[in-house]
């Protein structure tokens, strides 16, 4: 129902803005002048289509967000209080997918309650009546709004002005929805966090040396939560990446932003970021399969023990997926230089390397150290290539050559099964999340500073 009668309020809409602009041209005369109206036709056509669609909408999702609740007091009402007061929150659940199976059809494998049967039969009644008053209230709010704003279309009516109005709030409450739901992610995380530190000690988890988590049925904390070996394997493979696409993705940067031929600029840039649309679990699968066993045939013949699966690997694959980040961010930052300064290097006999890294490196480098952090908040929060090439040894060492562990791939597992979410072993999991987004953030806004004050100091 909710899908016909949105494909119903968007006909009306279309419709809606036919009449508006219809009803504005024919106000601007046969020559279409519309020096006659105070806005262009369009805007007439999109104020009548906003006043049919928005309090239609409105009243949809009102009308949606409501009716679970209605409904579950039209069951609940059906069933005897004897039976409702033995009945916790998941039994109620329980009950309400039964009854709802009952009254769409399907039924239940086991043969259901007169009450069940009762709740269902008057389950459905209401479910037949809310839709169709469901549809004839919103119709008509659309057909209503419709109509008001047709009749306020003249010459003189301030229609952009409107429409300019309603298109800054629609920006400004997305915006709003963007912030709360970031606010939201972070309270979440920190509540559950400290319900972890209730089991476990600050000090034992930020500056403990082994990750042993000990599962257990009693609720309690048993074994070692460490966080360093996570953060040390976290910091190794990022660093590793780092080494590969940062000197990579600054020289693919500075290639095509001062040698590369135009035709060669306009099919290679996109063609270099294409690895960035690439999943990561395929290159997760890439550096399993591929990387993984090639770095160990290779130490084998000079000697070397290297694992399949160990912080070089999985350090390797992931600075292949931000080299794009690097030499994209890269190039926009020396593209940006101005041309003066490269004319004033050449004008006094500097050749052309000479003013690259003399005069255009130097005046883009704080650009260029801003591209290289939100591309180390991007190693630092990579999941699946950790999860298939790391390893998964929470072990505190500095060798690359063998397994690690990282934080996201810690949550990964932390958080995967049958997990019983009130527990340590699981809430340790959102002190992770909450660890990894503090750094990320402190990198992200470390880097946006250094772009922005670049970019000042330029336009």
């Amino acid at each position: 129902m909710n899908l016909l009668l949105i494909g119903v309020l968007l006909a009306l809409i279309a419709i809606a803005y036919q009449i508006g602009l219809s009803k504005s041209r024919s106000l601007a005369g046969k020559g279409n002048n519309s020096a006659l109206l105070h806005s262009r036709p369009g805007y007439y056509g999109a104020l009548v289509a906003l006043w049919c669609g928005i309090p239609a909408f409105l009243i949809l999702i009102v009308w949606n967000l409501v009716e679970p609740n209605i409904l579950k007091h039209v069951v609940l009402d059906q069933v005897p209080a004897a039976t409702l007061a033995g009945m916790d929150q998941a039994s109620i659940e329980v009950l309400m997918n039964r009854v709802k199976a009952i009254a769409s059809g399907f039924g239940v494998t086991d043969q259901p309650a007169a009450y069940e049967l009762a709740a269902a039969a008057q389950l459905a009644k209401v479910q037949t009546i809310g839709s169709y008053a469901k549809l004839a209230v919103v119709l008509c709010a659309a057909i209503v709004g419709l109509l008001i704003a047709k009749k306020r279309v003249a010459e003189n009516f301030r229609a952009r002005n409107k429409v300019e109005k309603i298109i800054n709030i629609t920006l400004a409450l997305c915006s709003g929805v963007a912030i709360l739901t970031t606010l939201g992610i972070v309270m979440s995380m920190f509540s559950e966090a400290l319900r972890f530190f209730s089991f476990v000690s600050p000090l034992d988890f930020f500056f403990g040396t082994e990750w042993n988590p000990g599962f257990s049925t009693s609720g309690s904390a048993e074994g070692s939560y460490g966080l360093l070996p996570l953060l040390w394997g976290t910091l190794m493979v990022s660093g590793i990446a780092l080494l590969v696409s940062v000197p990579i993705g600054l020289m693919i940067a500075i290639y095509l932003a001062e040698y590369a031929s135009p035709t060669l600029r306009s099919w290679a840039k996109p063609a270099i970021e294409i690895l960035a649309g690439i999943p990561t679990i395929v290159y997760g699968v890439f550096a399993l399969m591929i990387i993984g066993p090639f770095f160990k045939m290779a130490g084998e013949l000079v000697g070397i023990n290297i694992n399949a699966t160990s912080a070089l690997t999985a350090g390797f694959v992931m600075g292949i997926m931000i080299i794009p980040f690097v030499s994209s961010l890269s190039d926009d930052i020396i593209t940006q230089v101005p041309r003066a300064l490269r004319d004033g290097s050449l004008g006094l006999g500097a050749t052309k390397s000479e003013t690259i890294r003399q005069v255009v490196i130097p005046a883009a480098l704080p650009g260029i150290i801003g591209a290289f952090l939100l591309a180390a908040s991007r190693a630092i929060g990579e999941t699946m290539i950790v999860v298939l090439a790391a390893g998964n040894s929470p072990l505190l060492h500095v060798n690359p050559l063998e397994a690690v562990s990282t934080v996201t791939v810690t949550i990964v597992n932390q958080l995967t099964g049958d997990t019983d979410f009130a527990s340590p072993q699981a809430l340790v999991a959102f002190a992770l999340g909450l660890t990894l987004f503090v750094i990320t953030l402190g990198l992200n806004i470390v880097a946006l500073y250094i772009v922005r004050k670049y970019r000042e100091q330029y336009e």
